[in-house]
């Protein structure tokens, strides 16, 4: 009975068991992809940028907020990364000058939702199109090709591959070390939303603002700190991006939008705050990247792709508002008695 009640209580549980049901159905239909390691190498090498963005967004959410302008953050942090060091040489430095540019435009946003007190979807869509038009207006328009930057330690240190063994054909020496770097950040943030008072804060604001501040927490310097370190981690999205493909493209970050969301949502972070889980972010983030393989895999088209991931998100969301919203769900059921009860003869 003890054990029954620890399993129930496990983070993401429902989560996890969905990404194990869709990782058995693809390696039923697609064997030749699913049942080879390179696949899973190729996850950890495309969805580190998706899953610190998520794992970003996640404590945003919780604290009854949004966050939209990371795309363009990554535009621009990785336009700063790329000029400084392929123009400049400023190698290491440019990788903090890219870091600190994140974190700067983070805290004006949270200047701009926690002290001018604007709604976060306005605030930050609208610093969405400012940073996303500055970085075209500074690149204009191009893409800078990082010619060799394998070479230099800075590739090495942050998206470097592992090498175990002489072998190019072993899998492991294709795990990148972007891998690594991204399961310690969640790692960090797992204890600072569920161990640390910032955590427990974002919990408090989210449920709260008014009840927050009763209670006595700073509600506008969390929610500054909170803006600033979504920056910190879409400016380290946009290194990796620009490292992994040797190239800065001025719209590299405008694909993750919809899906950092989804995966937030799809793991169990509840859409109206004061709840949330990383580890059910980060499993959302590999069924949505392993939705679009598997599909492809068995043959279907890209078209296929996005109404499958649209049809997961939906029943996601649906069925964490019915289990894990107990008034919503009373009134769901209340709603369908009421509709059975009027076509019944």
């Amino acid at each position: 009975m003890r054990r029954a009640f620890s399993l129930a209580r496990l983070e993401a549980l429902p989560i996890i068991v969905v990404f194990l049901l869709l990782l058995g159905l693809f390696m039923a239909t697609a064997p030749q992809v699913f049942l080879a390691p390179f696949i899973y190498t190729t996850f950890l090498s495309t969805l580190p940028p998706l899953i610190l963005l998520a794992v970003g967004l996640t404590l945003v959410i919780a604290a009854g907020e949004i966050d939209l302008s990371f795309p363009s953050v990554i535009a621009f942090s990785g336009f700063v990364f790329a000029v400084l060091f392929k123009e400049y040489g400023l190698g290491w430095l440019a990788v903090v000058i890219a870091l600190a540019s994140g974190v700067l435009i983070g805290f004006l946003n949270g200047l701009l939702v926690a002290v001018i007190g604007l709604p976060s979807f306005i605030a930050t869509l609208a610093t969405q199109f400012l940073w996303a038009g500055m970085a075209t207006v500074l690149s204009g328009g191009k893409s800078y090709a990082l010619r060799g930057i394998e070479d230099s330690s800075v590739w090495q240190v942050l998206v470097g591959r592992t090498v175990v063994t002489d072998d190019p054909a072993f899998w492991v020496n294709a795990v990148s070390v972007q891998a690594f770097w991204t399961a310690g950040i969640v790692v960090l943030i797992w204890f600072v939303l569920n161990r640390h008072r910032f955590g427990e804060h974002l919990l408090f604001i989210g449920d709260s603002n008014e009840v927050a501040r009763v209670v006595g927490i700073d509600v506008a310097a969390e929610k500054v700190r909170l803006f600033a370190l979504m920056g910190f981690l879409a400016a380290l999205a946009a290194l990796f991006l620009t490292l992994e493909n040797k190239n800065y493209f001025g719209n590299q970050g405008q694909g993750y939008l919809l899906t950092a969301i989804a995966s937030v949502l799809i793991g169990g972070t509840s859409i109206f705050g004061g709840r949330a889980t990383v580890l059910g972010t980060v499993f959302g983030c590999f069924i949505i990247g392993m939705i679009e393989a598997g599909l492809v895999a068995t043959g279907l088209t890209g078209a296929w792709v996005r109404t499958v991931q649209g049809i997961v998100f939906l029943v996601a969301i649906v069925f964490y508002l019915l289990v894990d919203e107990p008034g919503r769900r009373q009134a769901f059921f209340r709603r369908l008695r009421r509709l059975v009860g009027s076509r019944a003869p």
